[in-house]
């Protein structure tokens, strides 16, 4: 018995370093990803730890100050990245149950999150400030239609703009779609080879865009059966075609 006790110390001991260096390597990639890094050193851990810890439990693990972990625990709620749940009743402890928090189990709900969260924060500001530059340039064109470098100044917003805000929309998307079907879909883009994925891109390139809308738009329209019904046509119509 005390054999075996020794071995799962050791093995848990193990368990909380590796979460404490997955925590620190979080937390030095959440830059890339616009997450302050104790917001994320503290999602990486209780991700990892997989169950309700408290603040305390939290700030002991991390070496954080009380202030730095209550900050970042409410601004990972805030991302939802993480929950408050009632503290698990420990033996021997009376009243009512403290907080704890939990990492969100379903990665995909907490990635849109942090799309949607990223969007409002940078994407949509970004936008609005574009826009409002674009704006002065035009009023400034008006002004002064003669001056050629504010003219090309205002082409290059425009442009910029329209740019912007394509990504910012694509971007925008992410959140609003269902997890099970935004993880079906990578995962069947993910069984497609680069190169099938590559010539695909190359033949809708090929194509006038006004066809390729118009097809989008139908198959958008088509009941699930119908649309499992054209998937079979279409199959057989495009090998005849290929041949």
């Amino acid at each position: 018995m005390a054999i075996e006790a020794l071995s799962v110390s050791a093995s848990s001991d193990r368990a909380e370093a590796i979460r404490r260096q997955l925590a620190d390597a979080w937390g030095a990639m959440g830059a890339a990803w616009g997450v302050a890094p104790a917001i994320a050193r503290v999602h990486a851990y209780l991700m990892s730890s997989q169950r309700p810890l408290t603040e305390r439990e939290v700030r002991e693990a991390l070496g954080l100050s009380h202030r730095a972990a209550s900050l970042a625990l409410n601004e990972a709620v805030e991302w939802g990245l993480v929950e408050r749940v009632p503290e698990p009743r420990r033996v021997g402890r009376r009243g009512p149950a403290g907080t704890a928090f939990i990492a969100l189990a379903d990665h995909w709900r907490w990635f849109g999150r942090v799309v949607a969260e990223r969007k409002v924060r940078e994407g949509d500001p970004i936008v609005a400030v574009l826009e409002r530059t674009a704006a002065e340039a035009e009023a400034a064109i008006a002004a002064d239609p003669r001056d050629t470098e504010l003219s090309a100044l205002r082409d290059w917003l425009v442009t910029f703009l329209a740019f912007v805000r394509l990504f910012d929309r694509a971007v925008g998307l992410v959140p609003r779609v269902e997890p099970r079907d935004l993880e079906r879909l990578l995962r069947l883009l993910g069984e497609v080879p680069d190169e099938t994925v590559l010539r695909l891109v190359t033949l809708v390139s090929a194509l006038d865009d006004a066809d390729v809308l118009a097809l989008v738009s139908s198959l958008s329209r088509l009941s699930p059966a119908a649309a499992r019904r054209a998937t079979k046509l279409m199959n057989g119509v495009v090998r005849t075609v290929g041949r």
